[in-house]
């Protein structure tokens, strides 16, 4: 049975079991990662949970619905270099086709650097407090 798992899980998983190569990966496509090279018949893109991101290979013509910042699924495999091998790519501008699991996930994450970011604030604006002294 394949699952679906965010980039953050898919790295996780890989480290606790490097033989499991096969998921489902669910997440963003990230503004401006989608390139064809032009030296390859494959279409490149990123999938993002927004704290860890993954390049995805896909031959083929992706879905119509396909787009930029919006929901992903790909099945296939973790390739033997640092990239997912999709062998099928599945998108709709509709949020509830994402996995529950994936957009909770998502949505913890977008508030995790929302907190990461507030904190970074505070901590600068107490260095300058405490340059002025």
């Amino acid at each position: 049975m394949v699952f679906y798992v965010t980039p953050t899980d898919a790295m996780e998983q890989n480290k606790a079991n490097p033989k499991k190569t096969k998921f489902r990966l669910g997440g963003l496509v990230l503004e401006g990662s989608v390139v064809q090279p032009a030296s390859s018949p494959e279409m490149e893109f990123v999938v993002t949970d927004l704290i860890t991101d993954i390049l995805v290979r896909y031959k083929g013509a992706l879905p119509d619905l396909f787009r930029e910042g919006h929901s992903v699924v790909v099945e296939g495999a973790r390739g033997i270099d640092v990239y997912f091998s999709a062998t099928e790519v599945l998108a709709k501008h509709d949020e509830k086709y994402m996995p529950g699991e994936v957009a909770a996930a998502i949505e913890k994450n977008k508030k995790k650097l929302e907190e990461d970011k507030e904190e970074g604030a505070a901590a600068a604006a107490l260095a300058v407090a405490d340059e002025k002294k």
